[in-house]
């Protein structure tokens, strides 16, 4: 399979007070493959969505590389990058305009990169994509507000449909949807994904959703990634101690199921994200991930402590 995006020993640090950072990301290492869908799960605080931005470079990174068909990102324009690399947002709300009509917002990036020659073209694509999203073109002339959240969302998928990406990393967008739409917008992008060839960097919290969409899954825990593998087998077969308080945290609809002794309580795991300016230019000098089946990888610190390896 041909890499799309390779993340190489990634740092984002933000600056407390002292010489004290926060690893928000610390030294990930990991290949995005062209067509896939790669979901990042993990608790609230474990570093998603600064991955998430820092590859699509809202976040000018601490350290590290993150190459891109080959290239440095840094060697693109902004321009130029963001019509490769598009971002979903996790509220609808808050990343529409609310003073623009949703056809302006759709629009903005075609008449930014000048995707379109003359008016009537430019109309035509805005309700060509306002369809691909199931809406109807007269929502054009409307503005955000007069949307429900599903809808938003929608407008949200469009507008970062608009220039054609290569690559869309989709930053929780179901998670402020009700349920019944949650299951609509993921269709939606797993159909898009495969009439279009997109890859997807697919940030969540809801595992049973994440399993559904995936080709691959990776369990990020304070800033690191500690297990990696294919949906069914890191699902099927969690090796670590985190993945597997994850799984037996999600619910199960079922009144005699024994929820207690589902949990998994070994806190093995806990680590504090906090550390010092010095490790920005640390490189450890072994991998952080180790091959622990085939395509399953697990976080080598936590196999050599449970005697794994």
């Amino acid at each position: 399979m041909q890499k799309i995006m390779e993340v190489k020993h990634l740092k984002k640090y933000f600056p407390m007070k002292g010489k004290k950072v926060l690893k928000a990301v610390d030294n990930i290492t990991i290949d995005i493959y062209k067509g896939e869908v790669l979901s990042l799960v993990g608790e609230s605080g474990s570093g998603k969505t600064t991955m998430g931005r820092t590859v699509s470079r809202l976040y000018n990174k601490t350290a590290g590389d993150v190459i891109f068909e080959g290239e440095s990102i840094d060697s693109y324009s902004v321009k130029e990058f963001s019509r490769n690399v598009q971002m979903i947002f996790q509220d609808p709300q808050a990343s529409l305009n609310p003073r623009m009509t949703v056809g302006d917002i759709i629009a903005e990036g075609i008449d930014i990169h000048k995707l379109c020659k003359t008016k009537q073209e430019r109309t035509d694509k805005i309700c060509e994509l306002l369809e691909t999203v199931g809406l109807n073109k007269e929502h054009a002339n409307r503005f955000p507000h007069e949307f429900s959240g599903g809808q938003r969302q929608r407008i949200g998928i469009a507008r970062a449909l608009a220039v054609d990406p290569k690559m869309i990393v989709c930053d929780e967008p179901i998670s402020a949807l009700d349920v019944s739409i949650q299951a609509q917008v993921v269709n939606l992008l797993k159909d898009l994904q495969q009439q279009k060839g997109l890859t997807l960097l697919f940030i969540a919290h809801d595992l049973s959703m994440v399993k559904y969409i995936s080709d691959r899954v990776a369990v990020m825990y304070r800033g690191k990634i500690v297990e990696l593998g294919t949906s069914d087998e890191v699902y099927d077969n969690p090796v670590h101690s985190y993945t597997k308080s994850l799984i037996s945290a999600v619910p199960i609809a079922d009144p005699l199921n024994d929820r207690a002794a589902s949990i998994d309580a070994d806190e093995s795991y806990l680590r504090s994200p906090i550390g010092n300016v010095s490790e920005i230019k640390i490189v450890p000098t072994e991998p952080e991930l180790t091959e622990y089946k085939p395509n399953h990888y697990v976080e080598t610190e936590f196999l050599r402590s449970q005697n794994l390896l």
